[in-house]
């Protein structure tokens, strides 16, 4: 039997080269609140995505729901997009506002910045944009609408570690960004997340959040949640960034390895990359609709029988699950792209060989 090909896999490094780590956590017996290692990876991070504040999190929903009480709102709307996972309209909700769902580009997949506008409305306090796939927003457009109506904007950023746009890191625009360190992310600590914020008092401010709403050993000033990353976690992200670079280029060799083989093949459409000073090809999706003569779902089940797990990414869409169907939405592009879109395997190890499997799979039937 053939050797299963997962949409991701998860970059680990050697063993032996962890192990010093445990060694200085057991020798500190300090597991979490704020260790030396969580301090050293808070630095060694914003040092490498080139930002002025961060902070760690277990995980990044937390980190999402912690970055939005951290604005001080008051109670109203929040502008976000149906593409995307359900953490970002979670994290809404889970603050006690009310989402309202507008429609993407199709072609970058990410919110549609003149369905934003007209959204608007007195009730709006915020907009939560997606960075997907790590294609970059229109962040200037964003801005422009979050600057004439004075609201606030937080981008979930959970795709998006390492993108740098017009000279400077993505994470860099808006109020906050928020990131995810998932282990199927392409910087991962096993589980963890952060936000990055602009100024000191932001950052003790969503710091207190993290942990409880704690001030000192007599004063809780905000009833929060607990969103520590511990020393084990920290460790790993400290490992993690030495191969970084290493990482990056070698998802950049499996995304234009794809491109140059599925050229030509008629109803199959790779989502396009903006272009960008420095990408991270954090997935690899594909659009698969006429004349292709499967669909996207035939495609997917072709997939398993030949052990190529794909993902339908995004599918379903926030509007569509029965949680959120009651919030207002018209979100016809979102809809269709979710019918088509199908995540192909990316990871940096995938192999040559992987790559022509998959893309032969989807030739075959062209040729029927």
């Amino acid at each position: 039997m053939s050797k299963p090909i997962y949409v991701t896999q998860p970059v680990l490094p050697e063993l032996k080269d962890f192990i010093p780590y445990l060694e200085q956590i057991w020798e500190n017996k300090i597991l979490t609140n704020g260790g030396p290692l969580h301090q050293q990876l808070e630095q060694e991070l914003c040092k490498y995505l080139c930002v002025d504040y961060i902070s760690l999190f277990n995980n990044g929903t937390i980190a999402l729901i912690t970055a939005l009480q951290a604005l001080n709102l008051e109670e109203g709307e929040v502008i976000t997009t149906p593409y995307t996972f359900v953490a970002t309209a979670h994290s809404i909700v889970w603050n006690k506002f009310t989402p309202v769902f507008v429609d993407i580009d199709p072609i970058t997949s990410n919110i549609d910045v003149q369905q934003v506008g007209q959204a608007i409305t007195e009730k709006t306090v915020a907009i939560l944009p997606v960075h997907c796939y790590g294609i970059p927003c229109d962040v200037e457009g964003l801005q422009v609408l979050a600057t004439k109506h004075k609201l606030k904007l937080i981008y979930d950023a959970a795709h998006a570690f390492g993108v740098e746009y017009n000279g400077q890191s993505l994470l860099n625009y808006g109020d906050l960004s928020t990131i995810s360190f998932h282990a199927t992310k392409v910087f991962n600590t096993f589980e963890g997340g952060a936000v990055v914020c602009h100024s000191l008092e932001m950052k003790q401010r969503i710091d207190q959040l993290k942990n409880f709403g704690i001030v000192d050993e007599t004063s809780v000033n905000d009833i929060s949640l607990n969103g520590k990353l511990s020393e084990i976690h920290a460790a790993l992200g400290l490992l993690q960034l030495k191969t970084m670079n290493q990482t990056l280029q070698n998802r950049g060799k499996v995304d234009d390895y794809y491109r140059e083989l599925l050229a030509n093949i008629e109803g199959i459409r790779c989502i396009e990359r903006l272009k960008v000073e420095k990408d991270n090809y954090a997935y690899f999706p594909i659009v698969v609709s006429e004349p292709y003569p499967l669909s996207r779902n035939e495609l997917f089940e072709k997939f398993k029988q030949h052990d190529v797990f794909a993902r339908k990414y995004f599918y379903p869409l926030m509007n569509e699950l029965s949680v959120y169907k009651s919030y207002k939405s018209d979100t016809p592009n979102a809809k269709l792209l979710s019918e088509q879109v199908l995540c192909l395997p990316m990871y940096p190890d995938l192999t040559d060989n992987d790559i022509q499997k998959i893309v032969q799979i989807i030739k075959s039937e062209t040729a029927l």
